[in-house]
């Protein structure tokens, strides 16, 4: 009893915090469908973005032209993040819990896959100056597929399975953090392993085993919060209306979410970057970096040096100067036979 009226009080000290706002109504497809805020920092932010993307995609369109599918895609982007903070997806995320899942994936998936499908930074342009080596070294580090698993391992963790949730439900300005953590730990991730204009790519089969391994903070958590059998967020469940589904089943439904949604969306990402090195012999030469394209230039180089011939060096090695030293290692090869 001392429970329930503790975390009563803690709810009305929190909806207080929040501006004294009206309970939401039952959560119907009309409600869901007119439900609608301006979200005026979102859509400003945004707009701001769309405007310098725009602007510097056609000062630089001819210099550095960007395939034409690019641009719409980056712009669904941003209006999908201001979407997700102005729709009904954000009015009832605090209502219930799997709307909150919902809002979750859609900014830490499905907002940074279309941004960096739209190619910001080619359409930006290189940075100017040479960096030094140190800077070069951490702008590496930071830009890694792994260092993305890291990112965005820790964010899902921190903010599902520490004391996060509920001090966001008492405090609207981490509830702003929390979303702008979901972009960023998505930028983080797919950037570097879905994007095609990093500045240093990252082998095709690195960025494969980074989207499988971005997997498991899903699958952990979401298994987590689907078989808990106590309300981990105890301040958060307390502001919700009486017309919410029970607080373990809410969250059980938002653990699936993130489990089933969660590790498929990544799936997709994965096989689509697979299909775009098999559908292009460029990628294919870059799937498994220069670490084992140089294993093999050294291996046939040794071939040829114990067949009295000679090897191109060639930073392609699948160009017709290796090719022809590959044809004439295999000729003198087969007269040692003979």
């Amino acid at each position: 009893m001392t429970t329930g009226v503790a975390y009563a009080i803690t709810g009305s000290i929190a909806h207080g915090m929040a501006g004294d706002s009206p309970p939401r109504p039952p959560l119907t497809w009309s409600t869901f469908l007119s439900t609608w805020t301006p979200a005026r920092g979102w859509l400003v932010a945004c707009v701001l973005v769309a405007a310098v993307y725009l602007l510097t995609l056609v000062r630089r369109q001819r210099a550095h032209p960007v395939p034409r599918w690019r641009p719409p895609v980056f712009l669904t982007g941003l209006a999908l993040l201001w979407s997700a903070n102005a729709s009904a997806i954000d009015g009832y995320a605090m209502a219930v819990y799997w709307m909150h899942m919902v809002q979750h994936l859609t900014l830490i998936m499905a907002v940074p896959l279309l941004l960096v499908l739209g190619h910001p930074l080619q359409v930006l342009g290189p940075v100017h100056g040479a960096p030094n080596v140190v800077t070069q070294r951490v702008l590496a580090t930071l830009t890694h597929p792994l260092t993305g698993v890291v990112v965005y391992s820790a964010v899902i963790a921190v903010t599902h399975l520490t004391g996060f949730m509920d001090a966001m439900a008492m405090n609207p300005t981490l509830a702003t953090v929390e979303k702008a953590l979901y972009v960023g730990a998505g930028l983080c991730l797919f950037g570097p392993t879905v994007a095609e204009d990093a500045p240093r790519p990252a082998p095709y089969l690195l960025r494969f085993v980074a989207l499988m391994l971005a997997m498991v903070p899903d699958t952990l958590v979401g298994i987590v919060l689907l078989q808990t059998s106590t309300d981990p967020f105890p301040m958060m469940t307390a502001m919700r209306p009486t017309w919410a589904p029970p607080a373990l089943d809410d969250i059980n439904t938002g653990g699936a979410l993130m489990w089933a949604v969660g590790d498929g969306l990544m799936m997709l990402a994965a096989v689509g970057v697979m299909i775009s090195v098999v559908a292009s012999p460029a990628r294919r030469t870059r799937m498994t970096g220069r670490w084992l394209d140089g294993a093999r230039n050294a291996a046939l180089a040794d071939q040829v040096a114990h067949g009295g011939g000679t090897w191109i060096e060639d930073d392609d090695a699948d160009g017709d100067a290796a090719l022809a030293a590959y044809n004439d290692m295999l000729a003198r090869l087969e007269e040692t036979k003979r």
